[in-house]
């Protein structure tokens, strides 16, 4: 069985993989695999950070690359509601790297690791052409919060703010240096591992990371659901980062950043109950802000309004 998809080239490729493995596969298309077991479940998932593609050399220093990568992966136990217990890191390194390099990107790989508290625990070596890391996260999740759940009548919310890793690869693509709290979105994610396992405790229906950016993933979140969701992007929480470089983009802020990617938050449908004392209660625990952006209806699809109008929007997708 394959989670329903959103739509876009990345994920024509999914859907043509899972069709190719049919009964050998299962339960493709969410954030993370999950294996049940007595005490709840094992998750795991797998990321690859490439040169070229997710970083380029001259914007970051390796340490950070190794950061980087293993936060992306760990990002996807956040969404599942999982606690982490180890990773595993595959390093291609290029052909010509100063023999301390790998190390280099394994302090960062460690640290993120250690962070969240989980244990570097294995992975591979190999040369190549170019940087790619890829991260493997195993961790344990009492109840893994899946992106299916979502029912008509659940409100959505944002953990922190987005559009700050956007404002650094604006900053880098015009040939400037980005200001610090923007390169640090960019450089330094953070997962948001306690804030997932908060909602998961307290009645997530369903959640995904926004990796690819709300504009994309709030439909992967509407297909898995068979729901429609309806985003107000007056709310968005918008990061100060992002504020002057969508302004110097003649860009609205709510826009720039509902279609920037990489911030790593979680968009969570949560039961209409959900109210004020939970989000202090949330914010308390986890020292985030918890922004209400929307809700999930019946029907299909996802609407965007700005103001009371609908507006068109398009998400990332590596392969567009």
């Amino acid at each position: 069985m394959t989670t329903p998809l959103g739509p876009g080239p990345e994920f024509d490729r999914i859907r043509s993989i899972a069709a190719e493995l049919a009964g050998r596969a299962r339960d493709l298309g969410d954030d993370a695999a999950v294996l049940p077991d007595r005490d709840g479940a094992l998750v795991m998932s797998t990321d690859a950070s490439v040169e070229g593609v997710h970083f380029r050399r001259e914007w970051l220093s390796l340490e950070e690359i190794g950061w980087r990568a293993a936060a992306s992966a760990l990002s996807d136990l956040a969404a599942m509601g999982a606690a982490p217990v180890g990773v595993l890191a595959a390093l291609a390194i290029p052909r010509g790297a100063a023999p301390e390099e790998p190390a280099l990107v394994m302090r960062g790989v460690g640290a993120a690791a250690d962070a969240v508290g989980a244990a570097v625990m294995g992975g591979d070596l190999t040369s190549a052409a170019a940087w790619m890391i890829t991260v493997t996260v195993i961790g344990r999740a009492e109840r893994p919060v899946r992106r299916t759940g979502a029912k008509a009548g659940d409100t959505l919310w944002i953990t922190g703010a987005l559009g700050g890793a956007r404002a650094a690869l604006v900053a880098w693509q015009a040939g400037h240096s980005p200001a610090d709290d923007a390169r640090a979105a960019f450089a330094h994610p953070v997962p948001r591992i306690e804030a997932g396992r908060w909602l998961a405790a307290h009645g997530a229906h369903a959640m995904l990371d926004l990796s690819d950016g709300l504009a994309s993933d709030v439909r992967h979140l509407a297909a898995a659901s068979g729901a429609r969701m309806d985003i107000d992007l007056s709310r968005v929480p918008v990061s100060g980062a992002a504020v002057p470089a969508a302004l110097a983009a003649a860009i609205e802020p709510a826009l720039f950043a509902a279609q920037g990617g990489e911030d790593y938050e979680l968009l969570v449908a949560l039961p209409e109950r959900f109210g004020e004392p939970e989000v202090r209660a949330f914010e308390r625990a986890t020292g985030l802000a918890l922004t209400r952006v929307g809700g999930v209806h019946r029907g299909s699809g996802v609407r965007f309004l700005l103001r009371g109008e609908r507006v068109p929007l398009e998400g990332f997708d590596h392969f567009r």
